[in-house]
């Protein structure tokens, strides 16, 4: 069996632990940060359920790795897999993966490439804001100057920095909300820059259909009957 077919069968096999571990990830770290009063001894078993799928995401990067056999080059060729590596917030994205995988497991049928890439972009935008206002949200409100003091600013600033349109009513100030503002900012103009795409492309695939079906009936009503 070579290394291709030994890696897809471990990411099928993987994929559902990995998206319920992500689900795991991103909840128990949002209890962390959102409920700061709850006890000491209930604070740790988060944190460990959040530290614990982490570790599931580093043993599924290093197993792909050694499956592979392409040595440092994995590194590079899955350069994303490594970011979301060092970057676990946005791991909860690999959802959208793991549907699309059960999806077609269980043979249903899919949708038309524009529509994927705008449902797919869609749910990303809101794992990746989510845990983009979370990060921010506990970088910030301990700040002095902080104009981030709950979460509900976090969640404003946010989406308007997702939708590129930048309020400046609220910002971060602590060098490290600035470094996932400047990470939000990308991934907001590349996943709506693909919903937008996607959109005007099947709206121009839909028009195109139409004027074919209108020439084929003009050209239908313009043949002469049959004798």
């Amino acid at each position: 069996m070579d290394d291709e077919s030994r890696l897809d069968r471990w990411e099928q096999g993987t994929d559902l632990l990995l998206g319920i571990a992500s689900l795991v990830f991103l909840g128990s770290y949002a209890v962390h940060v959102l409920a700061p009063g709850l006890p000491r001894a209930v604070h740790d078993l988060f944190l460990s359920l959040t530290y614990g799928a982490w570790g599931l995401f580093v043993v599924d990067y290093a197993v792909r790795w050694r499956i592979s056999g392409e040595g440092p080059r994995f590194v590079r060729r899955q350069w994303l897999d490594t970011l979301v590596l060092l970057l676990p917030l946005l791991r909860p994205v690999r959802i959208v993966r793991t549907y699309e995988a059960m999806q077609r497991r269980h043979g249903h049928p899919r949708l038309v490439l524009q529509a994927r890439v705008m449902t797919y972009a869609s749910l990303s935008i809101a794992l990746l804001g989510f845990a983009g206002a979370l990060a921010v949200y506990q970088a910030e409100r301990g700040a002095p100057n902080a104009t981030i003091r709950s979460f509900g600013d976090s969640v404003w600033w946010t989406c308007s920095t997702l939708s590129t349109v930048g309020y400046g009513d609220v910002t971060p100030v602590t060098t490290l909300g600035r470094t996932i503002a400047v990470g939000l900012m990308a991934c907001g103009i590349a996943l709506l820059g693909a919903v937008t795409g996607s959109f005007s492309s099947m709206l121009l695939q839909r028009f195109a259909l139409e004027d074919e079906e209108d020439a084929l009936e003009g050209r239908t009503a313009k043949r002469p009957p049959e004798k």
